[in-house]
């Protein structure tokens, strides 16, 4: 019928065109609605300093995601690169968050070469989806303890993303030795194995005071929020 959409049979679907212009549309949407939300936190535009330090956190984030460990279909434990992209977010909001998140799964992308590619949808999944997530920490700008919660509610989501492409397109790929009973469950155990790992590390290292504290000063100084300028209201 068109380049978008197809029948097949006696039911329709969407091509390999339909799928990414599916996914722009859903950006579109995401982007739009956070700097719907971002006006609301009154966020203000990024410094040249806020544009270094979010540049800088991405490319962090991007050099400790090949200090990891792997799992053999995907996913891994990786040196705090969750975190860094987290950061970005709950400095400067939402709209901020999001978009570095989002140059973050390209990036991620890019790191693999399409090596688990099956479908475009699949790709969003495991990758745009998945990793963007990672900037909802910006919901929790400038709030008490919001850096903690947003982050442990990113990796989550993030996790939810990975576990839907696993029971879509993923569970012919379950290994043998994984018991038949408990089938149901193995994107789930599969996925959050790895980012419960790494989120739990990443939550002990940060609580550290001398961490602590020296992310407290960092935000601080590049943040116009005004909850930054109490370092207690960090943690």
């Amino acid at each position: 019928m068109s380049k978008f959409i197809s029948f097949i049979e006696d039911h329709y679907e969407l091509t390999g065109a339909g799928y990414y212009l599916a996914v722009a549309i859903l950006l579109l949407v995401i982007f739009i609605a956070a700097s719907f939300i971002s006006k609301r936190q009154n966020t203000k535009e990024m410094t040249a300093k806020g544009l270094t330090f979010a540049g800088v956190a991405v490319a962090l984030a991007f050099i400790t995601s090949y200090v990891k460990y792997e799992l053999p279909m995907g996913g891994s434990v990786t040196l705090f690169s969750m975190f860094f992209v987290c950061l970005v977010g709950y400095t400067f909001g939402i709209r901020i968050g999001l978009s570095a998140a989002f140059a973050y799964s390209i990036l991620q992308f890019i790191q693999t070469g399409g090596k688990y590619f099956l479908t475009p949808f699949q790709t969003c999944c495991d990758y745009f989806f998945a990793f963007t997530a990672l900037g909802i920490v910006g919901f929790w700008y400038g709030k008490k303890k919001g850096l903690i919660t947003g982050y442990v509610v990113a990796a989550l989501v993030r996790g939810l993303f990975h576990t839907l492409g696993g029971y879509i397109f993923w569970m012919d790929y379950m290994p043998e030795s994984f018991p038949k009973s408990l089938a149901a469950v193995y994107p789930i155990v599969y996925n959050y194995s790895y980012i419960l790992i790494e989120m739990a590390i990443t939550l002990i290292i940060i609580n550290i005071p001398a961490v602590k504290g020296a992310i407290e000063k960092v935000i601080a100084s590049v943040s116009d929020n005004k909850n930054n300028t109490e370092p207690s209201a960090q943690a």
